[in-house]
């Protein structure tokens, strides 16, 4: 009989991709994957260790997946991804339950693993070296809905932010190679899958470590040729390096969606020097000005830290006002998290909780505001929008769907709840007229 794995994926969208690979090499060497933790004889947690909220909610799944050892079928507890690459010892030292450690420059060894671990009764730890090289191509096993995915075109990073530990956790910036990148969007597509989230740490600094002459925008130009892929949407572009180039293929490839995610973290120069950050106040307004120039309807979602150490009243009130007159579509705020082992955790004037808290209040009061501003500003105007599900009961007649328009990335922005009298399927796209607005979902109606 094979043996039974469950998976629980936490975190981020590229460690979903990760969690992915593992499946798929997990299905083909015989093991029978199932949904119900109660039922698996291993359980495997791909965790987050990226900041503090993040490391509780890995551990609190650890202890809520440990309990199955007495309740269900599990006889072994695997921990994989950031949390498991960074500490590797306190789990071991503090967390008994768990039988084997893979690290993040180890996930692609977990049948290795596996097959180790069923054979024997020692605790396993397996971090490696943090590869120096993209890992190629790699099947994955879909885990989201069949018509959406996300494609990693780079692992690690090099931006080296003084509040980060992304570098430490997963290795310097590398780039895969095209011809892989390729090869998977085909095998998505074949899949049924028609939007691509293209995503990496900071997808901009794509192609600049390898020796062929290639950028985000070759790339991307790649991608739109592959058939079947409908709509292309791009996660995490650092403002430094969203070119000209980059911009008018944005522009000119219909497959792209008008839509950026551009995590700016703050807007004082002196704020973002302290961070290690590349860009200036002046770059963020230059780089949103000429996406607007060049589309109009562009969307552009932002994330800001607050309560970075030293962060005066004067540099928070400078952000309250940007966000006021940069009219961000979309924008996150996080309280920064004090991580060791990074030059942030160690600096001066670090800021209280609450007041980051407070800080954080004040700036999405704001940010409501804008929001629907902006989504009043759309009654009236059309688009397309790809249907996610159906909300049973909500009309007498006809039907009534959560939908997705270019402007909704999924799992992180709103919804178009859309009225129509004809059924449709999840991941239909669909085009609706827009008649409400609240201040993050928009009403339509089928057109």
């Amino acid at each position: 009989m094979p043996v039974t794995v469950s998976f629980v994926s936490l975190g981020c969208d590229k460690n979903t991709v990760d969690s992915e690979i593992m499946l798929e090499r997990l299905l083909e060497n015989g093991y029978e994957l199932v949904k119900d933790d109660a039922l698996a004889e291993v359980i495997i947690i791909n965790t987050c260790g990226f900041i503090q909220s993040a490391q509780e909610e890995s551990i609190e799944t650890i202890l809520e997946m440990a309990a199955y050892k007495e309740s269900g079928c599990c006889k072994k507890l695997v921990v994989t991804g950031c949390l498991a690459q960074r500490f590797a010892k306190e789990i071991g030292e503090d967390l008994p339950e768990v039988d084997a450690v893979v690290g993040t420059g180890s996930y692609e060894e977990i049948v290795e693993v596996l097959d180790e671990l069923l054979d024997s009764d020692q605790k396993i730890v397996r971090l490696g070296a943090l590869p120096d090289r993209d890992l190629g191509y790699q099947k994955r096993l879909l885990s989201t809905t069949g018509y959406y995915e996300y494609i990693k075109i780079a692992e690690g990073c090099d931006n080296f932010c003084t509040y980060c530990t992304i570098p430490s956790i997963r290795g310097r910036y590398r780039s895969r190679k095209a011809e892989d990148i390729i090869r998977e969007v085909r095998d998505l597509a074949e899949q049924g899958v028609t939007e691509l989230m293209v995503v990496a740490q900071d997808i901009t600094k794509y192609g600049k470590d390898l020796d062929e002459d290639i950028d985000l925008s070759d790339l991307l130009y790649m991608m739109c040729r592959v058939e079947g892929i409908h709509w292309i949407r791009l996660l995490y572009c650092y403002p430094e390096d969203i070119t000209e180039k980059l911009i008018r293929t944005m522009a000119s490839e219909e497959k792209i969606l008008p839509y950026i995610d551009m995590p700016i973290q703050h807007c004082s120069d002196s704020v973002l020097k302290r961070m290690n950050r590349k860009h200036s106040k002046a770059i963020l307004q230059q780089v949103m000005d000429q996406l607007r120039d060049a589309m109009p309807e562009v969307c552009i979602r932002t994330t800001l830290i607050t309560g970075f150490p030293g962060e005066t009243e004067a540099e928070f009130e400078e952000m309250c006002d940007f966000v006021n007159e940069a009219g961000f579509d979309r924008l996150g705020v996080f309280t920064y998290s004090q991580e060791e082992g990074t030059p942030a955790a160690r600096m001066k004037d670090q800021v209280p909780e609450e007041e980051k808290e407070r800080r954080k209040d004040v700036l999405m009061q704001i940010q409501q505001q804008v929001s629907r501003e902006i989504s009043e500003s759309l009654i009236g105007s059309e688009m397309e929008v790809i249907v996610e599900g159906e909300i049973p009961d909500a009309v007498e007649e006809g039907h009534v769907y959560s939908a997705r328009s270019y402007r909704d990335a999924p799992d992180i922005d709103g919804f178009v709840f859309v009225t129509t009298e004809e059924p449709h399927q999840s991941g239909d796209y669909i085009r609706c007229r827009i008649s409400g607005a609240y201040e993050y979902d928009l009403i339509g109606e089928e057109i």
